[in-house]
C-alpha cells in the first residue's frame, strides 16, 4: 500500500474511531504530539484519546505532501453534527511503512475576526 492510501486509511480510522485498526498504523514506540495543547502521548494513550472523544465525527484528507520518510497531511475533520470542525495539520514520519513519529496542529475553524473583516480584504476560499 502507498502512502497516500495509508494516510487516507488511517484519517478514515481516525474520524470512525475505530479503535482496533488505529493502533496498527504505527510502530511500537511511535511518538504522537499535539502541539497546540501541548501533549505527548504513546500509541495506547492516542488510540484512547481519540477514540473516546464524544460525538461522532467526519474527516477529509485535503491535502498530501511527501519528503522522504516524511509526509505532511491537512485534514479536514468535522462533528456528524456539524457544531464543530476543524483543520489539522499532520508531519508523519515513517518507518517500515509505519507512523513513528506523529507531529499534529489543530485548529477549529472559524470566521475572519471582525478587525479583518471591517478592513473589506480577502475573500472567501470555498
Amino acid at each position: 500500500m502507498n502512502r497516500d492510501d495509508l494516510i487516507n486509511n488511517y484519517w478514515n480510522d481516525v474520524a470512525t474511531q475505530n479503535a482496533e485498526r488505529l493502533s496498527t498504523y504505527f510502530t511500537t514506540n511511535a511518538t504522537i504530539k499535539w502541539h497546540d495543547s501541548n501533549e505527548c502521548f504513546n500509541v495506547q494513550e492516542y488510540v484512547r484519546a481519540n477514540c473516546e472523544y464524544p460525538l461522532e465525527w467526519k474527516g477529509e484528507v485535503e491535502r498530501i505532501e511527501h519528503t522522504g520518510d516524511l509526509s505532511i497531511s491537512v485534514t479536514r475533520v468535522w462533528s456528524s453534527d456539524g457544531t464543530i470542525s476543524c483543520h489539522v495539520t499532520s508531519f508523519i514520519k515513517f518507518k517500515d511503512n509505519k507512523i513513528c513519529e506523529l507531529d499534529e496542529y489543530w485548529c477549529e475553524d472559524e470566521t475572519a475576526p471582525k478587525w479583518r473583516l471591517d478592513m473589506c480584504i480577502g475573500k472567501a476560499i470555498k
